[in-house]
């Protein structure tokens, strides 16, 4: 197990105080803890680091990489799972990707990337892997006391008092499942989305994919290649985009545009334009018409979809409206018989080791921050890479981070400024940087990376005291 390189200053025998079960606190004095070894977590480490900070991050599998390490037990990651954002727009901005990659590297790639960030920054010796957080409690002081234990609940329970917590856990771990009429009594076989893994699983099998997100679209793909028949149920139209446009990803295309700073209308019109051109009127294909304009709702990116739609392949249906013993019946009075359905329906933030009200969860779930990092009236917490971007994460989760870090040393060295940020907290917690979306658990964390990193940048000034 590697620890944090700060051990000089970790007595195991000096406690501030006992839990009420009778066990010792230790005092990591100035340490932040970090929660969480994946993209998120590992940049936080380095730039809490680079700002001066002990970090000790805990990690509940054995390795880095979080759910792009598909050898994790809650990565949702696939054999074939790929980024829909393209390389210039994924990578950290202090450490770029191979420029021989291809424009949408494959998931053991990010792996190798991760693990390559990782030891580039000396980030492991701070990680003890194999820990997962227990509990996160509020301490005098403003400081936190986080309790762990090793992974599968085995030995004893540890407590330490830390001066600042970053949670990075991710939010596509915990499966999103849907109720319906009749399910329980449903013969063929069920799973989430989290837990395919190989197009194996859809060899010969009448598989019924119900969901329209990024990985529904890709298992239906799969399955049009691998399956006997394949149905994919939606619940309403989306606009599917393609992953190339005019010879070059998608995202820098757009990114063109939003550099232009064009207005959303235009924007929106010219999307409409270029869908016309290159894949036609999806309601011909059987495809429902959307029911909202483009960029409403987080795009499909995916060239392959209407490709099997339109070769017959792939079978659209309407929304599920109940389960049979054998069948599904559709919401149009149809019935298909699956032997295999695959609910690709999304995942939901959990953050089981914190008192749902300190992130500002009303009991929807949904949390509400600044930034969707910062939680009213406590200023030494902070959460990485709770975001649903137009781009890639990775950037986000870098400045975010820095952020953190600078605040935290402002708190020290210009307590004044600290303040005033947490007063900006209370009064912008719950803002959106995604314009108008669609109100779904699937929006929830939707931003624009340009409004969003234009916000984080004048936090960034204002800290600065510019």
């Amino acid at each position: 197990m590697s620890t944090s390189t700060d051990q000089s200053s970790y007595d195991p025998d000096g406690t501030l105080s006992l839990t009420p079960d009778g066990r010792p606190i230790h005092d990591r004095g100035d340490t932040v803890c970090v929660i969480g070894a994946g993209a998120s977590g590992l940049t936080a480490i380095k730039n809490l680091k680079e700002y001066g900070f002990g970090v000790d991050c805990y990690e509940r599998e054995t390795g880095v990489g979080g759910a792009w390490n598909w050898r994790h037990d809650r990565s949702p990651v696939y054999a074939s799972t790929h980024l829909i954002s393209s390389k210039p727009f994924t990578q950290f901005p202090d450490f770029p990707m191979p420029d021989d990659w291809p424009d949408y590297p494959h998931h053991s790639q990010l792996l190798a990337y991760f693990e390559r960030y990782a030891d580039h920054f000396d980030l492991q010796p701070h990680v003890w892997f194999g820990t997962e957080v227990v509990r996160v409690e509020p301490a005098p002081g403003q400081r936190w006391d986080v309790t762990t234990r090793s992974t599968g609940g085995y030995g004893a329970e540890r407590t330490s008092r830390y001066a600042a917590v970053v949670v990075a856990n991710g939010h596509n771990w915990s499966p999103k499942l849907p109720t319906y009429e009749g399910l329980e009594n449903f013969r063929g076989e069920i799973m989430h989305a989290s837990s395919y893994k190989d197009a194996k699983q859809l060899r010969d099998r009448r598989v019924l994919v119900v969901g329209a997100g990024n990985t529904g679209c890709d298992i239906a793909v799969e399955a049009a290649q691998q399956a006997r028949t394949c149905w994919h149920s939606t619940r309403r139209g989306y606009w599917y985009a393609p992953k190339y446009v005019l010879g070059r990803p998608a995202d820098q295309v757009n990114d063109r545009a939003l550099a232009l700073r064009l207005p959303l209308w235009l924007r929106q019109w010219l999307f409409h334009r270029l869908l016309r051109l290159t894949v036609g009127d999806l309601t011909r294909f059987g495809l429902p018409k959307p029911d909202h304009k483009v960029y409403e709702t987080h795009p499909i990116a995916n060239s392959q979809l209407v490709y099997y739609v339109g070769h017959g392949r792939i079978d659209p249906l309407p929304d599920v409206a109940r389960f049979h013993g054998y069948g599904v019946e559709l919401t149009d009075g149809r019935e298909v018989e699956p032997d295999l359905v695959i609910f690709a329906t999304g995942y939901l933030p959990r953050f089981e080791f914190l008192d749902p009200g300190i992130l500002g969860d009303d009991g929807s779930g949904r949390p509400t921050l600044h930034l969707n990092a910062f939680p009213r009236r406590y200023p030494t917490l902070a959460v990485v890479g709770l975001v649903q971007p137009d781009s890639g994460i990775f950037p986000i989760a870098h400045w975010q981070s820095v952020l953190i870090a600078r605040l935290l040393r402002l708190r020290q060295d210009a307590p004044q400024r600290a303040t005033a940020f947490a007063a900006k907290v209370d009064a912008g917690a719950g803002e959106r940087y995604s314009g108008r979306v669609k109100d779904s658990s699937r929006h929830w964390f939707e931003v624009g990376h340009v409004d969003y990193l234009r916000a984080v940048q004048r936090a960034l000034n204002e800290l600065e005291g510019k």
